[in-house]
């Protein structure tokens, strides 16, 4: 395994099946569809008999459910798997993908492992990989269960790249599509498009990683020398956790006096991501929307322009009103407010000049408002949604402006992690497919 300490990055061992029928091997994201049991019995149905990732992870929308039972199983899974012979022997390298989604876009990524001493999901933290929402501790505890002493990892998680140059994935496609060494190919359930995955290996490749770390690192270093390098776009809570499980497992290695070589080399110290350029054409990012279940719209206005700043503008429309908050040509942040007074439907604009990520000035006003009241909210993917729900006589929609990806690092770094809910990464069946495999215990 090639580690590269300055960049909390490492060239890991991968594991992969000796041959791969994507459509049954691959399984989405294991927080995904929490909500749709059905998906995952659908699931099940297209994998059954066969050799799948479905059964190495725990899907969250289980979670709760004879949790000991199903842990206990997918790690027995995860070495019959390995003593098998169902994968190939393991191979030094990172893996260039093109993910093609059913919207017709294609994201490009790539497969590598880092360094969870690099990593911190804590606020405020000037770590080289640090997290992008903010994290909920209690979620970890149960994680823990079923990474602890699992014998194989597979990654969710997805990385982003303040890459402007496309320096990192870009020289990773180069390497990969010179040599032509295809690990593999094909469609993925439920319809969710397709992926295609390249080798990035060799001592040319390891030239091509560093210089391109040693770049983004470059231009990641603010005015007191802290390096911000990645920021976590999905799967911040399994990070965490695997952190978390590596903190445990290191403090028993220096009980038996491990030496450094033995601690830089453990399996344990690193996790699988997908890095992603956040300028790649193929990764959108989504506001999510609020609403406020309120009767006194106005009222919640108010406030916000006194806390936001700015000027209110009426429309006469939502279609006027949805045009004017998506406008990506605004240097500066627009929020649309949909609400009924006395009777009569009203859509306002809020003009301000917040230049950071809009989300961030949002929510901590938002909390001051609702804070004491038992005023609920809720966060509403699509503008649609939001548009109807704030025509309801007790509740307020807040469309939210587009997220400008210029800022959203500089955001992160000055301010730290962003309020929960705060983006999408595309749709849910956008997300990361499991695929790849690595030994960890």
């Amino acid at each position: 395994m090639k580690n590269f300490p300055n960049y909390g990055f490492q060239i890991p061992d991968i594991l992969l099946p000796a041959k791969i029928d994507t459509k049954t091997w691959a399984v989405i994201a294991c927080d995904q569809y929490t909500q749709d049991k059905d998906y995952w019995k659908n699931a099940a149905k297209i994998a059954d008999g066969k050799p799948s990732t479905l059964n190495l992870i725990f899907p969250e929308v289980y979670l709760g459910d004879n949790d000991a039972e199903r842990i206990a199983k997918i790690q027995a899974t995860m070495k019959e798997y390995i003593f098998s012979g169902l994968f190939a022997n393991p191979a030094e390298e990172c893996i260039y993908l093109e993910r093609k989604t059913s919207y017709g876009r294609t994201r490009r990524g790539l497969i590598a492992a880092v360094d969870l001493d690099s990593y911190e999901w804590k606020p405020g933290s000037k770590a080289l990989i640090r997290a992008t929402e903010a994290t909920v501790p209690e979620r970890i505890p149960p994680r823990m269960k079923i990474r602890s002493g699992a014998a194989l990892e597979l990654p969710h998680i997805m990385l982003l790249a303040d890459d402007k140059d496309d320096l990192l994935v870009g020289g990773a496609e180069k390497i990969a599509k010179e040599s032509g060494e295809i690990l593999y190919e094909g469609d993925l359930m439920q319809n969710s498009g397709s992926v295609k995955g390249w080798a990035v290996k060799g001592d040319k490749a390891e030239k091509i990683l560093s210089d391109s770390l040693s770049a983004l690192a470059k231009n990641g270093t603010d005015k007191d020398g802290n390096v911000f390098l990645f920021a976590v776009g999905d799967g911040n809570h399994s990070l965490a956790t695997a952190k978390a499980v590596w903190d445990e497992h290191k403090k028993s290695l220096l009980a038996k006096n491990a030496t450094s070589e033995e601690l830089a080399n453990s399996p344990v110290r690193y996790a699988l991501v997908e890095i992603v350029n956040i300028y790649d054409n193929g990764l959108t990012f989504e506001p999510i929307h609020r609403v406020v279940f309120t009767k006194d719209g106005k009222e919640l206005l108010d406030f916000m322009q006194k806390n936001l700043g700015g000027k209110t503008r009426e429309l006469s429309s939502s279609e006027e009103l949805e045009k004017s908050v998506g406008d990506k040509n605004q240097e500066s942040a627009r929020f649309g407010f949909i609400f009924k007074e006395n009777g009569s439907q009203k859509y306002f604009l809020l003009e301000t000049e917040i230049t950071d990520l809009a989300v961030s000035r949002l929510q901590p006003a938002l909390d001051e408002f609702i804070s004491g009241k038992g005023i609920k909210i809720d966060y509403i993917h699509g503008s649609d949604e939001t548009v109807k729900l704030g025509q309801r006589d007790d509740a307020a929609g807040i469309l939210l402006p587009p997220i400008a990806k210029e800022s959203f690092f500089a955001t992160i770094n000055g301010r730290g992690p962003l309020p929960r809910k705060s983006f999408s990464m595309g749709e849910a069946s956008e997300k990361r497919f499991y695929i790849e495999a690595r030994k960890l215990f």
